[in-house]
């Protein structure tokens, strides 16, 4: 089995795990690539089957992740772009319901989005008065060269092909121009601790599944010039010891209540206390985790040069 990313011959089993967010039994298997740590869906569900494995809850969760807070949720990622580029043209991929987006909507800015949800896409049009292209990123019209800035905010790993969209990004980018990207990354040290537990591998949705030596081995191939990677201290533990929680119950003969049903907001004493535990432990072993390079997510960023030709 070749891996898609480098080539190389040799992959072996990995994890195994249910769609545990909509709390379904069937188990999809992984494997991962001996020589750049790539690990990816041994047999991915066919894209015209695919909608049923995300469904209306999970872009419900995705916008609510993207807009709850987005003052603060995006602060981030567009102080690092804000670094290398204040103006011009930007293209978000996957950009949801456009949380980041509409974070960054200024006149000194033309926006662009892709989106595969044709309501998520209107809704990011809406909000930040982006040009949004709905449908599979390798079927979007621009042109070469076109924009000095591209994000893709937990995209690349929903794909079925990256090396071909890292292609058309490549060549979408002009010359000189950033691409910024957040992945989750499976060699995060919750990861190795939750195993098929963990709420990051988020299977059969995501496809793929990067650490820092495949996505770097991924980005050579074009002849990008890294400019950061480097793991980030955000967690996904509660969720993680949620789906522990939901096994238990399993054990017990009581039937759990998916991630993807929601949850009853909880009282004031919860909230309170669960603010404390993420204060005083998930959030110190995030931090440390990502200053070691174990980080839960992995935040790129990539210069366009001149090593290949677009013709």
């Amino acid at each position: 089995m070749l891996c898609p990313i480098c080539g190389h011959k040799r992959a072996s089993k990995f994890l195994l795990a249910p769609d545990r967010f909509h709390g379904r039994k069937i188990p999809f298997q992984t494997v991962r690539c001996s020589s750049c740590s790539l690990v990816w869906l041994e047999n991915p569900p066919k894209p015209e089957g695919m909608p049923y494995h995300y469904g209306s809850e999970y872009h419900k969760a995705i916008r609510i992740g993207g807009e709850v807070g987005f003052d603060k949720r995006w602060r981030y990622p567009m102080s690092r772009i804000l670094q290398v580029a204040q103006h011009g043209c930007l293209l978000d991929i996957g950009c949801s319901s456009g949380g980041f987006l509409r974070t960054i909507a200024e006149p000194r800015w033309e926006l662009y989005g892709i989106e595969v949800s044709p309501a998520e896409a209107r809704k990011a049009e809406e909000s930040s008065g982006a040009k949004v292209f709905v449908g599979d990123i390798l079927e979007a019209p621009f042109s070469p060269s076109t924009f000095d800035v591209i994000t893709g905010f937990h995209v690349l790993e929903h794909v079925y092909q990256p090396k071909q969209v890292i292609e058309k990004l490549w060549r979408w980018l002009k010359p000189g121009g950033i691409i910024y990207l957040h992945v989750p990354n499976i060699e995060a040290l919750e990861a190795k601790i939750f195993r098929s537990y963990w709420y990051g591998l988020e299977l059969p949705r995501h496809l793929y599944h990067f650490s820092l030596t495949s996505l770097s081995r991924l980005f050579s191939t074009f002849g990008f010039e890294q400019l950061i990677l480097q793991t980030l201290p955000h967690n996904h533990i509660e969720a993680s010891l949620h789906y522990l929680f939901q096994e238990a119950q399993l054990g017990f003969d009581i039937a759990p209540a998916p991630l993807s049903s929601g949850r009853k907001p909880p009282g004031i004493a919860w909230r309170i206390i669960r603010k404390a535990i993420r204060v005083a432990m998930f959030e110190p072993f995030g931090y440390v985790a990502a200053l070691v390079g174990h980080g839960a997510g992995i935040e790129a960023m990539y210069r366009k040069g001149k090593a290949r030709n677009d013709s």
